[in-house]
């Protein structure tokens, strides 16, 4: 039940009309009623708008919704716009709607979209498709207010007739429609806009931002676990106040219960710009895009607003949602609750006869194609590299960090993709996670066969989860939900997650999230080069690559 109606003093910061003033703000049944303006009243605390992140995938925070909920809330998030298209590519509907169920146990208002791409290609193995009437359902039948990130950008350019069919339901619905398309310029960057996306978050330089900003495109400065792209593209809270958001895309569990996005905030001020553009990035900007229910402290508004000492370094000391105090001194007041565990796990174990990969004829040597890993982008580089062959096989070389990668399909029978990556850092053991976007097959790499397919195997075993072995020792994080996600509370999983990165550290990966990084050398629809469970994968041509380099002569 909401109280009846109270009032927070304070000074309060008015993000619309950018001013701080001395005041009271009026409550009654969950809603803002009237803020007052009194010079006499003398807290010291600021009453502020709440943080929005404007995209990001709950599932890569390892937590289900209610769960990645309380550990929001205690860093003064308000709201999320998550795509659940992770879910959505083990389980399809099931697993969207198990989404939205669960997000209705937290306090935090969470806007799922309708996940435009299921699975992401057709070069991989998914657990589920989601066809235009699938979008449609969730549109018309669950209420979902926009469509999630086109990243086929491909088919939208070249006219795919599925892809298409989505952005027209989403037109005819007036729903909005998020983009996905790195690297994209000129007037190709033009034609996909046009075609309905609206949003992109995937923009790595301040170019390519610029450049899509001309034709309308609205930008979502993004700062997760793995991609980082604040560095670059900051500026633009100087030059494009109004069109940028702030967002996460994928947080990690420990990131998470250190902050979200009030450490985005607390930078961008530190770094000198203006209060107001940073705050309406992280709260006004985004709810007028995607129309949420979400306040901003004016009156009709709900009640969804955070206490802070500070202004310019906020940190939540209070967080309010529809009237009720949800967090309170780095506590959350809202309890754990008890998690269903859907799943979708068919995979089959490996040997290491499996990830023998043939030499060709080759005496000594093999050319292949090697995948560079870069720390902190979820793009890669194609490298090539002269490998040995041992015993009539492929080897990776851990003196240059070129390492052995494999996908294994989760879904069915079939036997593991193989290629190399550089830059992963391993000098000894193998790490595997069944959390590879975005068809989460079972992703690994490793030093050494028989350690990959220990790896491999302890994920078998457990239905889902992040493995790590050194030797004769296996540790597994399991993940029951989906393959994607635990049924503890946040910080239980984000201890066990750190223990796992801590050894991979010591296992040598010097990325700064190996595990992240890690889960998208399978997502294809980022450049250049990547490992699906069906082989190795070219954005530049956008079809499989041989992993052999063919030799002239």
């Amino acid at each position: 039940m909401f109280a009846t109606e109270f009032e927070v003093e304070g000074r309060i910061v008015d993000v619309v009309n950018r001013r701080i003033f001395a005041g009271r703000v009026s409550i009654c049944d969950g809603r803002v009623v009237g803020l007052a303006e009194d010079a006499g009243v003398q807290a010291r605390r600021y009453i502020m708008p709440g943080f929005v992140d404007a995209h990001v995938h709950i599932e890569s925070s390892m937590l289900v919704p209610s769960e990645f909920g309380r550990a929001a809330l205690v860093h003064g998030t308000v709201a999320t716009v998550s795509d659940p298209h992770e879910i959505a590519n083990v389980l399809g509907l099931e697993g969207v709607r198990y989404m939205m169920d669960d997000a209705a146990r937290t306090p935090l208002k969470i806007y799922f979209g309708a996940p435009s791409c299921v699975p992401a290609t057709v070069f991989e193995s998914a657990g589920a498709h989601l066809g235009p009437e699938d979008v449609r359902r969730l549109f018309e039948e669950d209420g979902l207010l926009y469509l999630s990130e086109m990243m086929n950008y491909p088919g939208v350019l070249f006219g795919d007739e599925e892809v298409h069919a989505k952005l027209n339901i989403a037109r005819e619905l007036g729903r909005r429609i998020d983009g996905h398309a790195p690297g994209l310029r000129g007037d190709e960057a033009r034609r996909y806009i046009e075609a309905g996306p609206q949003t992109d978050h995937e923009c790595f330089t301040l170019e390519e931002a610029l450049d899509k900003l001309q034709y309308g495109m609205r930008i979502a400065i993004r700062e997760g676990s793995a991609a980082r792209n604040y560095a670059a593209l900051s500026p633009l809270l100087r030059s494009h106040p109004d069109m940028v958001f702030l967002c996460s895309d994928d947080k990690h569990p420990n990131d998470l219960v250190r902050g979200h996005i009030d450490e985005v905030v607390r930078r961008a001020i530190g770094e000198g710009y203006d209060r107001f553009d940073v705050l309406r990035a992280a709260s006004l900007n985004p709810i007028e895009h995607y129309g949420l229910d979400v306040g901003c402290l004016r009156p009709g508004d709900p009640a969804d607003f955070i206490v802070v000492d500070d202004v310019d370094a906020p940190r939540a000391r209070e967080t309010w949602i529809n009237g009720i105090r949800v967090a309170r001194d780095g506590g959350c007041l809202i309890a754990s609750v008890n998690i269903a565990t859907p799943n979708k796990f068919e995979a089959e174990k490996i040997d290491v006869a499996d990830l023998r990969i043939a030499g060709e004829g080759a005496a000594s040597g093999a050319r292949t194609r090697v995948i560079e890993a870069l720390d902190g982008q979820l793009i890669t580089r194609e490298l090539e590299a002269d490998l040995p062959v041992v015993d009539g096989a492929v080897a990776g070389d851990p003196s240059t960090d070129t390492l052995k990668l494999v996908v294994h399909n989760r879904y069915s029978s079939a036997s593991p993709a193989t290629a190399f990556i550089r830059n992963i850092g391993l000098t000894r053991g193998a790490i595997a996670s069944s959390v590879a976007h975005d068809s989460h097959n079972i992703i690994a790499v490793g030093v050494s066969d028989a350690e990959i397919c220990a790896a491999v195997n302890a994920l078998v075993d457990s239905q889902g989860g992040l493995s790590l072995v050194d030797g004769d020792d296996v540790d597994v994080l399991p993940l029951p939900v989906a393959g994607l996600m635990s049924a503890g509370t946040a910080d239980d999983v984000a201890r066990d997650y750190e223990r796992l990165d801590r050894k991979a550290h010591e296992l040598g990966s010097t990325l700064r999230a190996p595990y992240m990084t890690l889960s998208f050398m399978a997502l294809l629809v980022i450049p250049e080069l990547k490992l699906s469970d069906k082989g190795l994968f070219t954005s530049t041509s956008f079809g499989f690559a041989d992993l052999f380099v063919q030799q002239e002569g």
